[in-house]
């Protein structure tokens, strides 16, 4: 399992789920269209940490950037999510 680490919680994603499902299951508001690398709405930075992907996204990525989508963590990750990106709880 690798650990992810946001502006607001840190949390373990569990065996075989993306980053993005990681941080909906966390109560993250991530925006994201396509959930396959080809849109990069999910697009976020990545302050330290590794990631690697299945297949290379069709999505532009910049150095320093990650598609959350479709991005497996190689170990421990930092993402530039802040809290105000936690879903308020009704």
């Amino acid at each position: 399992m690798s650990r992810v680490t946001t502006q607001a919680l840190s949390f373990e994603l569990r065996a075989g789920e993306s980053l993005l499902a990681g941080l909906e299951r966390t109560g993250h508001a991530v925006e994201y269209q396509c959930r396959g690398g080809y849109c990069g709405s999910c697009r976020t930075t990545l302050i330290s940490g590794e990631v690697s992907y299945q297949s290379t996204p069709l999505a532009f990525i910049a150095a320093g950037e990650v598609l959350p989508c479709c991005a497996r963590p190689e170990g421990e990750v930092v993402l530039d999510i802040d809290a105000e990106a936690i879903k308020k709880q009704a």
